[in-house]
Formats: C-alpha cells, structure tokens, sequence
C-alpha cells in the first residue's frame, strides 16, 4: 500500500511555479525546485513526473488560475459591461507597471520558450487565448446590448483587437515601458471602440 503523502501538492506546484517564472524552462533545473520545496527528487518524480511533466501541471494550473481571475472581473450584468470592460484594461496596465521585476506572463513567457517544441504547452496556451478572447468577446457583446457599443459593432472582432492590446501592454512593460505609456494605451484601447451615435 502507498504511504500517503507528506507534503501540500498545490503548495509545491506553487513554488515550482515561481521557479520556471523567474527563471524559465530550460534554466531551471529539478534540483533547484528539490531545494526550493525541500523535498527530495525523488519525491518530486513520484508526485510530478520528470521536468516537463511538472512544467506541464504548474503552466496548466497558472493558465487555469488567468482564465478564472478574467472571468470573475468580466462577468456580470449587461449594464455593468462597459464598466468591468474598463477597469480590466486599467487593471492589467497597473499590474504590469507593477511588475518592477518584469516577469510578465506565465502564459506569454512559457508560450514563448516551449510552444514550438512541445505540443502540450501550445494547446494549452492557445485554448487559454480563446478562452480570454471568448470572455471579452461575451462583455463587449454586453456593453453592445447594453446601448454603451455601437449597435454594428462586431464583438468578436473587437474582442481579438483589445486581447491584441492586453498582451501588447504585457510584452512592453516586460520591455520597461512606464505605467503613464501603459495606462495611455489602456485609455486609447478603450477610446477606440466604436460608440453609438447619439
């Protein structure tokens, strides 16, 4: 019979996460994680599987979590959808401004480093991509009902426009752009879209 574990699963998925996101795939090593959790490889191997099984579970749950958190600022009344459509925006440049150590996104930085050799991590980013456009597309379509978009607009085209915006504000504050460049561009974003005419 399997002795039953000793240690919090999610807490270690959680410190393996910190791991790959300071430092990324390829540079962290099992061993690093080993002395982060203080468990013992062997542990880690009988709990996770090898490396790249970990990643898979620790970029899974991160996508998961970003999904999740959207969803609950996205979701609501139709009279409400122009305003939680705002402060989205707002909020994901006050957050990557406030990423001084300019980690960016899990999703972007392991789409980045893995999606071309690894299957798994390209699904899953891009089903976290439709799933994030999905939810905007849903809120705009919102605001649309809602009498605060114009009544012609396309919300699925301007909810690809405005994930474009959201993950342009990511790359560039990973560049060092400031949180008054950031913010302008949150506000233009929003500026853009097409009101009805009064």
């Amino acid at each position: 019979m399997a002795r039953p574990r000793k240690f919090d699963e999610q807490q270690v998925l959680d410190t393996a996460r910190e791991r790959f996101w300071s430092g990324g795939y390829a540079a962290t090593r099992m061993d690093d994680i080993a002395e982060a959790t203080g468990l013992g490889k062997g542990s880690l191997y009988g709990a996770f599987g090898c490396k790249q099984e970990l990643f898979h579970r620790v970029f899974d749950d991160y996508c998961g979590s970003v999904v999740d958190a959207v969803s609950r600022q996205l979701r609501g009344d139709d009279a409400d959808a122009y305003a939680r459509l705002s402060a989205h925006v707002y909020a994901m440049a006050a957050a990557t401004a406030a990423d001084t150590a300019r980690r960016g996104c899990l999703l972007a930085k392991g789409a980045a480093e893995l999606a071309e050799h690894d299957e798994t991590v390209a699904k899953r980013a891009r089903a976290t991509i439709d799933a994030l456009q999905a939810l905007l597309e849903d809120d705009i379509a919102a605001c649309r009902r809602n009498g605060d978009i114009a009544a012609d607009a396309d919300p699925g085209k301007l909810a690809a426009l405005m994930l474009a915006v959201l993950r342009g504000i990511e790359a560039l504050g990973k560049a060092g752009a400031s949180e008054e460049t950031l913010t302008d561009i949150a506000r233009t974003a929003l500026a853009v879209l097409p009101r009805p005419a009064h």
